[in-house]
């Protein structure tokens, strides 16, 4: 089967080259033997390469070798889990197939999360294009690397990865085996963090949201605001600090208007002045939930431009070191009122769920304010 698919591969990228002769018959006439040269060589690579190779998989069949004892791949599994390092296997694009239970300590994310999302996603920005490159060149074969990377949740903490090519049986492609590493004498561990026991941090979160909805109803039927502009501001002053570390209100939806940036005092790379001078409708989320009306929850964003970028074009999310976001539209029967952008930074913990439910909570009471102000 891995024969199969290999040909498969093979044969696709010979019926792309194909297409890139064709479009390139447009050619000056002083360039086309160049291109009839080109034609020839594949024309050879067929008769060579691809017509044998045709030949001996009709002939030997595409039945699939033996599969390894059941009982040796659990034992292997087992020990994999079990290894006292930090472990994972990913592929060439860095997405992680399987992460130790070491590895979820040291990295603070749960092996059900982690699997199918990109390791460098958990990395810092900076550090993120190396260690891509680093994994693509173990996976085609340059042989083992090593560099030091930082977590996005503990960004003063270097970490030694070492990657390794492993070709796993039956599979057409090589996978890298990633150990992680801290550079210092101890390794960061979630479970070895001094923090509240999990049932009491939960009833502690619980009761936090329930505060800040309290405070939020309160802020905006107490002195009713008398401009629009004016309930964004109240509101993204209650959940500034408390609830998100930077917090943009926009007003409208075909024609965005900031109104509101609240960040932290001592930030030094983004002041809220970039902010304020950015247009909205630069900023894909917001653009994207003033359109759809729908809440995004993202943690570790991906994409650095998800919120557009600043004055020196350096994206946003990058420079403010953003680890969470959630955008979130002040919706009132269907219509958007306006958006609501809240970013967490450095080691704080991601917005979670639950958080999210109460905030879409708190956008339609924010909407409501909004909208009664039209009615006076």
């Amino acid at each position: 089967m891995a024969q199969t698919e290999e040909f498969g591969e093979e044969l696709a990228d010979f019926v792309r080259r194909v297409a890139e002769l064709k479009a390139a018959r447009s050619v000056p006439h002083d360039d086309l033997p160049t291109v009839l040269d080109t034609a020839i060589f594949e024309l050879d690579h067929v008769a060579d390469q691809l017509w044998p190779w045709y030949e001996r998989l009709t002939a030997t069949g595409t039945s699939s070798t033996p599969s390894a004892d059941r009982q040796e791949q659990q034992l292997l599994k087992g020990i994999f889990q079990r290894l006292p390092l930090p472990v994972a296997l990913i592929d060439r694009e860095t997405v992680v197939r399987r992460l130790n239970f070491a590895g979820t300590n040291f990295t603070g994310v749960r092996a059900g999360y982690a699997t199918g999302r990109p390791l460098s996603g958990f990395l810092a920005h900076a550090d993120r294009a190396a260690f891509r490159s680093q994994t693509a060149a173990v996976a085609r074969g340059d042989g083992d690397r090593s560099l030091t990377v930082h977590l996005q949740q503990r960004p003063a903490v270097p970490v030694h990865a070492t990657l390794t090519a492993l070709r796993p049986s039956g599979e057409p492609r090589a996978a890298v085996l990633v150990v992680l590493q801290s550079a210092g004498a101890r390794a960061p561990s979630a479970e070895g963090e001094s923090g509240p026991v999990p049932d009491l941090g939960e009833t502690t979160r619980h009761a936090a949201l329930m505060d800040l909805l309290d405070a939020m109803t309160t802020a905006l039927l107490s002195d009713p605001a008398k401009t629009r502009a004016a309930v964004l501001e109240r509101a993204a002053r209650v959940l500034h600090g408390r609830f998100a570390d930077w917090v943009v209100a926009d007003e409208g939806a075909a024609r965005l208007c900031r109104t509101t940036v609240l960040g932290p005092a001592d930030q030094r790379d983004v002041g809220a002045e970039d902010l304020e001078a950015q247009d909205p409708a630069a900023c894909p989320l917001v653009v994207e939930a003033a359109r759809g009306g729908s809440t995004a929850l993202q943690v570790r964003p991906e994409d650095p431009d998800a919120f557009g970028r600043d004055a020196s074009d350096a994206p946003v999310l990058v420079r403010a070191n953003v680890t969470s976001l959630l955008c979130v539209p002040l919706t009132l029967d269907g219509a958007v009122q306006g958006v609501l952008t809240l970013f967490r930074t450095g080691p704080r913990l991601a917005f979670s769920m639950a958080e999210a439910q109460a905030m879409d909570m708190m956008s339609r009471h924010i909407a409501l304010a909004m909208a009664d102000l039209d009615r006076r």
